[in-house]
């Protein structure tokens, strides 16, 4: 899970690459090479391409694109820290929660898997559990492979699944739509190129858009930028349509659609991480910089309810982590552990539990289909 509060910096050219350790030439090139097929990309689309667009090719262009390349993306020596390379809090907490669809034959579907540090850990935990991985990076695959040796991976969603589907932040890293408002009128923000640099250049927003936006528009200031996710509520039709029985469990940061949309959120929440930086400069050495954006749980719950799916549980991560258990199996995570160990253990189960940190800024949406109701230990 991204760290919320690392060292910001802006878009501002002064700052722009201001205290930034720069990448080795090597890197450097490799974003270099990328940056010119974007760049003809967007000369052949006749002059800009939508952020969508873009995200997808900075972010999986086969060999160059951030997930798709062989760039250390997690933990200290990387761009972020995500919960599983934490420490095993979030992974002990979840195999509670899994529990009641251990029966299901198919087992747990984990969607990207990172590093594969929580299919080990959940391996270990529930170690009779069939799993697997649907990972369209070859590097990543390779890095699961190795850390689950006993998991597939998959490179295309089953026609049916019994048993649980995974997506631990990866709708966030979905592409996405970029919005502004003027005051009198919704834009599309789409990508262009100026001087040999990127640059944000602007078209009408279609009008299907706009509609998803017409709740919130007359209530903000101008300028405002958001974002819109077609494409989350894609993946979890799709999710839907594969699972035969089960449950759907989704942990990403975000907020509903009122607090997404909310007037004082001006600036939207597209963001890059680069070297445990965050950025707001989406254009900053692509394919060395992760791209990312909140995703809206008002948005999910509502196609959820319209796929057939039941909403077991949703609320923010500290309580998910309390209810499903965390005081009684501290004393689990606590065994022989030294004062050193014991103090990690803590600085753990704060950042994932504090609301200034993680506890409420990420959130946690468990869906089921035709599954017995849901116990724990």
């Amino acid at each position: 899970m991204r760290d919320p509060s690392p060292e910001f910096l802006t878009h501002r050219p002064d700052r722009r690459k201001l205290d930034l350790p720069p990448p080795d030439a090597l890197a450097a090139a490799h974003s270099a090479t990328l940056r010119e097929q974007i760049i003809a990309r967007i000369a052949g689309a006749g002059g800009s391409i939508s952020f969508a667009d873009y995200l997808e090719a900075a972010l999986y262009t086969p060999g160059l694109g951030y997930y798709m390349a062989g760039q250390k993306r997690f933990g200290v020596g990387g761009d972020f820290i995500t919960a599983p390379e934490m420490g095993s809090v979030l992974a002990t907490v979840l195999a509670r929660w899994l529990q009641a669809y251990s029966s299901l034959m198919d087992g747990l579907l984990e969607f990207g898997g990172g590093s594969g540090a929580l299919a080990q850990q959940l391996r270990t935990l529930l170690p009779s559990l069939p799993y697997a991985f649907l990972e369209r990076s070859a590097d990543l695959a390779a890095q699961q492979a190795k850390a689950a040796p006993q998991a597939r991976i998959l490179q295309r969603l089953p026609r049916a699944w019994r048993g649980v589907l995974l997506a631990h932040e990866v709708l966030d890293a979905l592409p996405f739509v970029v919005v502004e408002w003027d005051g009198a009128q919704l834009w599309e923000r789409r990508v262009g190129v100026q001087d040999g640099d990127f640059c944000w250049t602007l078209a009408p927003l279609a009008t299907e858009l706009a509609a998803v936006l017409h709740p919130y528009v007359h209530k903000w200031p101008a300028p405002y930028v958001t974002e819109i996710r077609p494409l989350a509520e894609s993946w979890l039709e799709a999710a839907a349509a594969s699972l035969t029985e089960g449950a759907i469990v989704i942990i990403d940061y975000g907020q509903e659609s009122g607090e997404y949309y909310h007037p004082q959120r001006r600036q939207g929440s597209l963001r890059a991480y680069y070297r445990h930086r965050v950025l707001d400069d989406p254009f900053f050495w692509p394919g060395l910089c992760d791209l990312t954006a909140d995703v809206d749980f008002g948005a999910l719950r509502r196609a959820a309810s319209h796929l057939g799916l039941r909403e077991r549980w949703y609320g923010p991560l500290a309580r998910f982590l309390v209810e499903g258990g965390l005081a009684e199996v501290y004393p689990q995570l606590a065994a022989g552990r030294d004062e050193r160990g014991l103090l990690a253990l803590h600085n753990e189960i704060k950042r994932l539990t504090l609301p200034q940190e993680m506890g409420e800024s990420f959130k946690v949406l468990l869906l089921e289909k035709d599954s017995p109701q849901m116990t724990r230990e």
